[in-house]
């Protein structure tokens, strides 16, 4: 970096700098940005003092503060010179408000305001379940030089940069990815021998534009084996610029993990072709997130993936075949970095970093790590479980001293398939539904309408298209909680008496949501007994998984409860465990965080210390096996029970209906 401290005397005034509060004396004549940095507060300065980029603006604080034992004043700072003037000219810059701290020196003692926007290290707090604080601090930064020309005989272009860097950075030994050494010397000479370069981890130059700019953005992507969700940040300042979504294109060659798996096998170019499918919307994500943005997408010059091991091998091109059997091996463990290009993802900047955060284990893959970032379980003394809730369930059970991981194989019946008339949360879909346990009266909520069906005028109807996965898990609840059902979940005999909606099919008995003339579809959306079979199975097999762990731990409550995930966002904690999905447990303790996966993501883009956190925590978990183990077996079969064969749910107890809990 540029050196803005002159030679001085032994003369200090005292610098107070706020919001940090820190506090220390420096030379006479020393430039605000110098002497912050002296006392460990960065301020930004993308051009190193050069006056060219107005990051580094700073308030002086006037008046005199007994408390720090000061006065600060205008002339214990140098006036601004003819550079600066002319800068604030042209950018509007009010100087008695605001000033350049690569220009101002100090002249005496002073207390200065180092706002948010001007600082290096910016803060990005996201609020869910709690407060997460991080700073943000890439693995991609900005640096401008100013390069000497070139001279007949003199050393070559990247050279001559070189140099640069070292002289007004510090910067050296740094290489340049060849794919951008093509693109140096025009650049150079277009910006008249001034560049702008984007350096990874402080080693690489992966991108190079000419003059000044400012622009650095990255993305972060949770590869969910039905959605795929992606967020385009700011990389100067955190903000979240663009969030886009779709659906997962390998779900035409299986709806879940082990169907893909079994895909790559079986079918000649299968790996390639799920390969190819995913990273093409990956592409077509990044150009949708930059246009919203108004940006271009090759501006993005650096990318954090996570996914389940299946997606993590599927989007590195591995073939995901010896995830399919015993012992579930993977091809490695640890974190990948990897050239964009390289993957294919050809929409982002030629020079483009990818970073894939470590897998746990077998079935516990990059995004459960991402949820381990976000929700950070290891800072408490209490029992947390983190439930990321997909067609696989990935659990995390623990606290500072301990943390457990499993993968529970739930199924797609919660994200609606295997369901009669199920389908993914959108728009008319059910997604609340209520029995009245007296009269039997059935209401119900669709996606996109906050009126409960039986609040509509006549004649109106909401017009349902299907239901959800939180529909579902809705209906069994409340047909449970109305006597409807029994313990096993089988209609009861007397369910049509008691219950207009419920009808027999031979011997099987069905509950009707909604009528032909009420759906969307012309065909009345029921509930079958297969229906409420398959959400036996996919929550039986949830706790099953949960259960392991606790008994692992040796713990027989959890302190609270965190569902991830689209579908956890959606879900009622209370009707959840009325069918013994979650563990007993305070639901004032129950919260759903969104996706957490994407959250993890993001925090280690933003934070290049979250990626080195990642491969600790991935390392420290315990993983505990549940597929094909006899005890899986035994605690799935014990859940298939609502809300559980023998499990004790207390605090549910003390809330459910009168009876309810003997149903």
């Amino acid at each position: 970096m540029t050196d803005n401290t002159p030679s001085v005397s032994a003369e200090t005034h005292r610098l107070i700098l706020l919001p940090s509060g820190r506090r220390g004396d420096v030379p006479h004549g020393t430039t605000v940005l110098a002497a912050a940095a002296m006392l460990g507060v960065e301020i930004e300065s993308i051009c190193g003092g050069r006056q060219t980029c107005g990051k580094c603006l700073v308030a002086l604080e006037r008046g005199t503060f007994p408390r720090h034992g000061i006065t600060s004043a205008d002339e214990h700072l140098s006036p601004p010179d003819e550079a600066e003037i002319a800068y604030a000219r042209k950018h509007g810059i009010n100087l008695s408000e605001r000033r350049m701290a690569c220009a101002a020196r100090i002249l005496g003692d002073v207390l200065i305001t180092v706002p948010e926007e001007s600082q290096a290290r910016k803060q990005v707090i996201r609020k869910a379940a709690g407060e997460l604080t991080i700073e943000v601090a890439p693995a991609v930064r900005l640096v401008y030089v100013e390069v000497e020309p070139a001279t007949l005989g003199g050393p070559a272009d990247w050279q001559r940069v070189q140099t640069a860097l070292a002289e007004q950075w510090g910067l050296h030994d740094l290489t340049i990815d060849p794919v951008i050494l093509r693109r140096l010397q025009a650049a150079l000479r277009e910006g008249d021998w001034k560049v702008t370069l984007t350096i990874w981890q402080g080693r690489e130059v992966i991108r190079v534009a000419p003059g000044y700019d400012e622009r650095l953005y990255g993305l972060a992507v949770d590869v969910g084996t039905t959605t795929v969700a992606a967020y385009l940040c700011d990389l100067r300042t955190g903000a979240v610029l663009a969030t886009e979504a779709t659906m997962n294109p390998q779900v035409r060659y299986g709806e879940d993990l082990m169907s893909r798996v079994s895909y790559g096998m079986t079918e000649p170019g299968g790996v390639a072709r799920m390969h190819r499918a995913i990273i093409k919307a990956l592409n077509d994500l990044a150009a949708q997130a930059a246009a919203a943005a108004g940006i271009a997408a090759d501006a993005i010059t650096d990318a954090v993936l996570v996914g389940n091991t299946v997606m993590h091998h599927l989007l590195l091109g591995i073939d995901p075949t010896y995830l399919g059997a015993m012992p579930f091996a993977l091809a490695t463990h640890d974190a990948v970095d990897v050239k964009a290009r390289d993957l294919g993802l050809t929409a982002l900047h030629p020079g483009a970093m990818v970073h894939v955060l470590p897998c746990i284990a077998g079935y516990v893959g990059a995004d459960n790590v991402g949820v381990l970032l976000a929700e950070q379980p290891t800072l408490d003394d209490g029992i947390s479980l983190i439930v990321d809730i997909g067609t696989n369930a990935e659990i995390l059970l623990g606290n500072r001293e301990r943390l457990l991981s499993a993968s529970s194989p739930t199924g797609p019946a919660f994200e609606g398939a295997h369901i009669k008339h199920g389908q993914r949360a959108a728009p008319g879909a059910i997604e609340r539904v209520r029995i009245d346990p007296a009269t039997g009266a059935v209401r119900y909520r669709v996606i996109g309408d906050e009126r409960w069906s039986d609040a509509l005028r006549e004649g109106e109807s909401l017009r349902p298209t299907g239901i959800c996965g939180s529909g579902i898990i809705e209906v069994v609840a409340e047909l449970f909680l109305a006597g409807l059902i029994d313990r096993t979940g089988r209609f009861v005999p007397d369910a049509p008496a008691r219950c207009p909606a419920v009808r027999w099919q031979g011997t099987l008995g069905e509950l009707v949501l909604a009528s032909a003339e009420e759906s969307a579809t012309g065909q009345p959306i029921v509930v079958t007994q297969k229906d409420i079979r398959a959400i036996q199975l996919a929550k039986g097999a949830l706790y099953a998984g949960t259960r392991m762990l606790m008994d692992r731990l040796g713990v027989d409550h959890v302190d609270r409860i965190r569902l991830a995930g689209a579908f956890g966002s959606y879900i009622d904690p209370y009707h959840a465990m009325v069918i013994g999905m979650l563990p007993d447990c305070d639901l004032e303790h129950v919260v759903a965080v969104g996706n957490a996966a994407g959250d993890g993501a993001r925090l280690a883009l933003l934070n290049v210390e979250q990626r080195a956190l990642a491969r600790r925590a991935a390392r420290q978990v315990e993983y505990v096996e549940t597929g094909g183990t006899p005890i899986f077996q035994e605690r799935f079969v014990e859940a298939m029970t609502l809300p559980h064969a023998h499990d004790p749910f207390p605090r549910l107890a003390a809330i459910l209906p009168p009876g309810a809990a003997n149903r």
